[in-house]
């Protein structure tokens, strides 16, 4: 036995959730095949994670530099009550959210943008270009889904787009508002933060 470094592929906040995290850790030693490990570990994690499947990587993976797409999700209760049985895995918003001026104003963010003004400030990243291959607003009864696909992304970034879009949703703002917000590459241009809680990691590909 020898202690190992696990590495994860994407950063979460406190109080965000991740379905499909990639991890990867090095060790020459171990001997327990990968079905065993995954079981063994399980045991001994909390309640709330749960590793899905171990298998060996090829040299040289890095389970950070060899992420080529994550998928993000964004939960909404839209609804005068609260969700009592979720409390914690969506942001409840009572108002009423104009949906096409969201979906609109997602449509702006797609492409390569310097995001400086979706970044909270301290990020300490050289550079704040990414480039957005999704952002999407669908809705399924008084939920509402925001997705958003990318390489990577900027610490707080998606959830300053979805606060956002919910300000431009609540009449705050309009989405042809948006472009402006890019160029500006300051913080103080953009909209709302959500809050954590209703923040998914969906999935990473490698």
């Amino acid at each position: 036995m020898h202690p190992v470094e696990v590495v994860g592929s994407s950063r979460t906040d406190s109080g965000v959730h991740a379905k499909g995290q990639v991890a990867h850790f090095d060790t020459h030693l171990s001997q327990i095949p990968g079905e065993g490990m995954r079981r063994a570990v399980n045991h001994k994690l909390p309640d709330d994670i749960v590793i899905r499947e171990i298998e060996p990587a090829p040299p040289g993976f890095d389970a950070i530099a060899s992420a080529t797409a994550k998928r993000y999700q964004y939960f909404i209760w839209n609804s005068e009550d609260r969700n009592p049985f979720s409390p914690e895995l969506s942001w409840h918003r009572w108002q009423t959210l104009e949906i096409d001026a969201m979906r609109q104003a997602a449509g702006h963010f797609l492409g390569e943008h310097d995001f400086a003004s979706f970044a909270k400030p301290g990020h300490k990243r050289e550079s704040t270009i990414r480039t957005v291959d999704e952002c999407s607003v669908s809705t399924v009864g008084h939920r509402i889904v925001i997705g958003v696909r990318g390489k990577g992304f900027l610490w707080y970034q998606v959830r300053i787009m979805v606060g956002t879009l919910v300000d431009i949703g609540l009449g705050h703002y309009r989405a042809e508002d948006i472009p402006a917000m890019l160029a500006a590459r300051d913080r103080r241009a953009a909209g709302s933060t959500a809050p954590p809680q209703g923040l998914y990691l969906q999935w990473v590909k490698c």
